[in-house]
């Protein structure tokens, strides 16, 4: 598989009048493409801020990242809306939809910013018809159930058909059936090619992914392949 991500000794703290708070202290991995890999760690590890940089959203301190093979590290702010707008889709635990709008136009919104958008309905119905919500395309978002709106946040982070998809805590706020189905739905989208980051807290949650990147203090504490990992099967029915 070819290389997708690789940091070197990439470290971030951010300053604050004089207080000058060190988040990660030397990371240093790689990420191919069309993995499973799930970012690990507690509440304060850094993993958050490791995605946020990843994705674009933030800036690293020192270090180096390369993305596509391309030096990332010294961006400018117009260059990283690029990358995050066309090469990243965003997945939060949050959902993030806009209220009192429909399942078509909050998935549609990423293609606003496309700057060669193509067929715009066929790339919404598709990326819908991905996460088995066709059914729910013309209802409004504040319609939906918890389940429903996150699977309508996956569509569309899917719909400009990113290199990398992030899904932050996406089962943070569904219970344990609605979140195994959303993760079933990042699983199969894995199976079809897609790279998924996973970044979570919960070991379980974690253990659907096929590889565990654990984060504690601002450093790696293990990276290893997940032998045993949990697999969600086509069969389970999906909450309608």
């Amino acid at each position: 598989m070819t290389e997708l991500i690789k940091v070197q000794d990439l470290k971030k703290q951010y300053e604050n009048d004089e207080i000058v708070t060190k988040v990660l202290h030397g990371v240093s991995f790689s990420i191919k493409q069309g993995e499973f890999v799930a970012i690990m760690g507690p509440s304060g590890s850094g993993k958050s801020t490791l995605m946020h940089i990843l994705g674009f959203l933030d800036q690293l301190t020192t270090g180096k990242y390369f993305f596509k093979n391309n030096d990332t590290s010294n961006l400018s702010d117009d260059q990283m809306a690029e990358y995050r707008n066309f090469e990243i889709g965003f997945v939060f635990q949050a959902f993030n939809l806009l209220p009192r709008t429909s399942v078509f136009d909050n998935v549609k919104l990423p293609l606003t910013y496309a700057k060669n958008p193509g067929d715009i309905n066929d790339k919404v119905k598709k990326a819908i018809e991905a996460v088995d919500l066709t059914h729910r395309t013309n209802n409004l978002s504040n319609q939906l159930s918890g389940g429903e709106k996150q699977r309508v946040a996956i569509a569309r982070a899917l719909v400009n058909d990113p290199a990398l998809i992030f899904a932050d805590e996406p089962t943070g706020n569904l219970d344990s059936k609605t979140g195994g189905q959303v993760m079933r739905i990042l699983q199969n989208l894995n199976k079809q090619g897609k790279t998924i980051i996973l970044v979570t807290h919960e070991k379980y949650t974690a253990e659907h992914a096929r590889r565990i990147i654990k984060i504690r203090d601002g450093l790696i504490e293990s990276d290893f392949k997940v032998t045993n990992h949990i697999e969600i099967n086509d069969g389970d029915e999906l909450l309608k």
